[in-house]
């Protein structure tokens, strides 16, 4: 569009075609020449397809000859059309992380109807990963998030696929600190069912636990419950109990990633000071909490000492953390499985129920529900890409940065 005082035009150039090196610096050279003036630009390579699109003001007149004369040497497919002067508005929006084993285009059109639907725009959209899942970023202006949430959650549960929607802006972008639970989340197991099995009360434990878990029964008085269970256990069995423990796949690397950003990272667990003392130094963690076994003579005594880790010890643990590293709450990440993590995950700038029970999933702000811990990478705006190169960097050997530990 001819801005008549000036004697300038306002022009929008989409160019498109295979990816070549040095195309978009001759094109800006071009326009140097011809006195442009750039006031947007976005550029995307897929599979090494290129799209460009600039808005730039040129002298009203300007023949543009040169700039399809390079499209037409390079394949590239050059449009040219003159567009209103007003500025292009980068306004923040909500960022929505959409994962799954694998992503249809139907999956992605019931989403973006869903977006539609609620009065809400697409922005943009990225892949992050497509393994160990497949996830996109979807930047959405135009729709509150408390009103865009309900109805992609509802797709998601439709469609059996995770999303997470977080604000866009500063504040998911300097997220430091991350708060795990242990049991079921960092690892894969229960350690209490573990050292039931060694007292020989496995069925009677487990049936507390799942109450528990559920949200039916209080953690504290449930746990313990079950630890009395235990009393007189040999502590050799601790030793027996923390060599079955197994991490969730993904955990090292989940871990590893986080140290390379220089994220904080902390445990804590309704579990017991055995296994997460080990873990934290095992996967470089710095911070972890747990309750402990009482120990006389060399055996449980089905007491625990201090105070019970529950649900609202938690939440107050990740408070205390996050003020000891001088990090803003809204800086926070918190992940977790049961009931007992509410608190804590409601606290966080950012809850993520990963594999959870439904009470869990309903209340979180996001919900990841592959068997891979460093899926969550991915709601954090990590690629995957990203990962492997600065595991690469590392030394890490190929079968370790694929692996699944």
């Amino acid at each position: 569009m001819a801005d008549h005082q000036s004697g300038t035009q306002t022009i929008l150039m989409r160019v498109s075609g295979p990816d070549r090196p040095g195309v978009t610096a001759q094109l800006m050279a071009m326009l140097t020449d011809a006195g442009a003036e750039l006031d947007d630009v976005e550029q995307v390579v897929i599979r090494r397809h290129l799209t460009l699109g600039l808005v730039v003001r040129i002298p009203a007149g300007t023949d543009m000859t040169r700039v399809h004369d390079l499209g037409e040497a390079n394949g590239l497919s050059v449009e040219i059309e003159p567009v209103d002067t007003t500025p292009t508005e980068r306004a923040l929006g909500t960022v929505v992380t959409v994962l799954a084993p694998t992503i249809s285009p139907a999956d992605l059109g019931a989403i973006a109807g869903a977006v539609a639907g609620t009065g809400g725009n697409i922005d943009r959209i990225i892949r992050l990963s497509s393994y160990p899942v497949t996830s996109y970023e979807l930047t959405v202006l135009g729709v509150p998030i408390d009103e865009l949430r309900p109805a992609v959650v509802a797709v998601s549960r439709q469609r059996g696929i995770d999303v997470a929607l977080q604000p866009d802006g500063l504040g998911r972008r300097s997220q430091r600190l991350v708060v795990l639970d242990v049991d079921s989340t960092l690892i894969q197991n229960e350690v209490i069912d573990l050292l039931a099995d060694e007292a020989g009360c496995g069925p009677e434990v487990a049936a507390i636990t799942a109450r528990a878990m559920e949200g039916g029964a209080d953690f504290e008085s449930a746990l313990r419950e079950r630890v009395r269970l235990l009393a007189g256990l040999d502590v050799a069995a601790l030793d027996r109990a923390r060599a079955r423990v197994e991490l969730t796949p993904g955990a090292r690397t989940f871990v590893r990633t986080l140290n390379r950003m220089g994220f904080r990272v902390a445990i804590v667990s309704g579990g017991f000071t055995f296994v997460t003392d080990d873990l934290a130094a095992r996967l470089g963690v710095d911070h972890a909490v747990a309750n402990e076994l009482e120990i006389i003579d060399g055996r449980l005594t089905g007491e625990v000492v201090g105070p019970v880790i529950d649900r609202k010890r938690k939440a107050e643990v990740l408070a205390e953390v996050a003020a000891a590293e001088g990090i803003p709450l809204d800086q926070t990440v918190a992940i977790g499985d049961g009931a007992n993590d509410l608190d804590m995950l409601a606290l966080a700038g950012l809850g993520i129920a990963f594999n959870a029970k439904p009470v869990v999933r309903d209340q979180a702000d996001a919900s990841v529900n592959v068997p891979f811990l460093d899926a969550i990478l991915f709601v954090l705006g990590v690629r995957r890409s990203e990962v492997e190169d600065a595991d690469e960097r590392d030394g890490l050997p190929p079968e370790e940065i694929r692996a699944r530990a």
